[in-house]
This record gives C-alpha cells, sequence and structure tokens, in this order.
C-alpha cells in the first residue's frame, strides 16, 4: 500500500485511538505507529503476513488496550510486549506460535487471551499468573496433556478443542472460576476424564464430543447429576 494512504491511517488513528489496517498484504509492523505510542487504545493488523514483532516500538504502546495480529506468520513475541500494563484483550489466532515469552505473566490487565490455530505445544504455564484472565482459547494447537499447574489458573472459559489431549490433571478441578471447559475433539478416552469435573468443580458446561468415548457413557459417571444441576442452575439464570 502507498504512504499516503498509510499517512491518513495514522492521522485518522491519532484522533480516534484506533489504528486498524487488515488484509494489506503487510510483511511487517508499521514503523510509522512510533509517533502514536502514548495516544492508541487499539491496534488491529489481522489478515497480513507479519513475521514479527519489534521489540523497540511494540513496549512502548503503554496505553494500549486491545491488540489483534490474527492471521499472520508470527513465530514468536518478544519480552517487550509483556510491558503493556494496560492490555486486556489480546488475539493472536492462526499465527506459527510455539511459545509465550517467559515474561508473558506480566500482562496483569489481560482479559482475554485468543491463540486458536498455533504450535503450542503445552499449557503456557505463565497463564497462571495472570489474576483477571477470563477467556482463554488454545483450540487448535497441538497441546497433548493438561499438567497440574492448571489448578492455578483463574479464568472462566477454557477452550482446548481441536488439540490432541490424552491426560488431564485432576487439578483442572480445582479452578476457582472455571464454568467453561471445551475439550471437543481430542484423545481423550473416558477414563482419562477426572470425574471430580463432574462431582466436584465449579464447571457448568463441559464439551467433549468427538472423543474417545460415547457422550452416553459420560452421562453414566459418578457426579453426572451433580454436574447437570450446575448446568440447568447456569441455563436458567440465561434463560
Amino acid at each position: 500500500m502507498g504512504n499516503s494512504a498509510l499517512r491518513a491511517h495514522v492521522e485518522t488513528a491519532q484522533k480516534t485511538g484506533v489504528f486498524q489496517l487488515k488484509d494489506r498484504g503487510l510483511t511487517e509492523f508499521p514503523s510509522e505507529l512510533q509517533k502514536l505510542t502514548s495516544n492508541l487504545r487499539t491496534i488491529d493488523l489481522s489478515n497480513n503476513k507479519i513475521e514479527n514483532l519489534p521489540p523497540v516500538i511494540i513496549g512502548k504502546f503503554t496505553l494500549l488496550k486491545s491488540l489483534s495480529l490474527n492471521n499472520n506468520k508470527l513465530t514468536a513475541l518478544p519480552d517487550e510486549l509483556c510491558n503493556l500494563k494496560k492490555l486486556e484483550t489480546l488475539s493472536l489466532n492462526n499465527n506459527q506460535l510455539r511459545e509465550l515469552p517467559s515474561t508473558f505473566g506480566q500482562l496483569s490487565a489481560l482479559k482475554t487471551l485468543s491463540l486458536s490455530g498455533n504450535q503450542l505445544r503445552a499449557l503456557p504455564s505463565q497463564l497462571c499468573s495472570l489474576r483477571h484472565l477470563d477467556v482463554v482459547d488454545l483450540s487448535k494447537n497441538q497441546i497433548r496433556s493438561i499438567p497440574d499447574i492448571v489448578g492455578e489458573l483463574q479464568v472462566i472459559e477454557l477452550n482446548l478443542n481441536q488439540n490432541q489431549i490424552s491426560q488431564i490433571s485432576v487439578k483442572i478441578s480445582s479452578c476457582p472460576r472455571l464454568k467453561v471447559l471445551r475439550l471437543e475433539e481430542n484423545c481423550l478416552e473416558l477414563s482419562m476424564l477426572p470425574q471430580s469435573i463432574l462431582s466436584d468443580s465449579q464447571i457448568c458446561l463441559l464439551a467433549v464430543e468427538g472423543n474417545l468415548f460415547e457422550i452416553k457413557k459420560l452421562r453414566e459417571l459418578e457426579g453426572y447429576d451433580k454436574y447437570m444441576e450446575r448446568f440447568t442452575a447456569t441455563k436458567k439464570k440465561f434463560a
């Protein structure tokens, strides 16, 4: 795209605090945004071909609340991203990320994290430090098991659909706020699903279709009636 068009976008963003430039074939993060580090609240550069985020620039958007880079070619995130202390929404679906920066737990305001369609092989332990995180989407990755640290997650909704999960720690039942757990299309045997999810957790929506067992077998498990009580109570609340 031409410089004049980019300039026009930058001028508009200066007034609105929103910079949106999708579907433009960009191969790098626009350096022109350096001028706007102190007033941008939203950046959306989805559906481009960006391969990395410039460490020097990205950490300076101190007022940024929402950052979307869905459908790009990111393979890693710089540590400097974690300086964004006001960031509430981070959408990085359909990139090529294998891990998160070790400092990711410093994104203390983060509420919604979308990492669907990446190459993560494990549940990132850094997420356990994020006390305000409500919704995490890790669907369509390569996660094989859910370890004990999951019990420290503060999320309300956890989407793990379409991974390769065959093992889940019983600690998932200890998640203090977890209400919605999505595990569709994984590699779970019924014997690997902790029964405490049904009998002794806060979870009121458990989605497990497309695993290695029939749903009717789930209904025969001890604790299923307790789960259904929570499910029905929640349904009534939103009816």
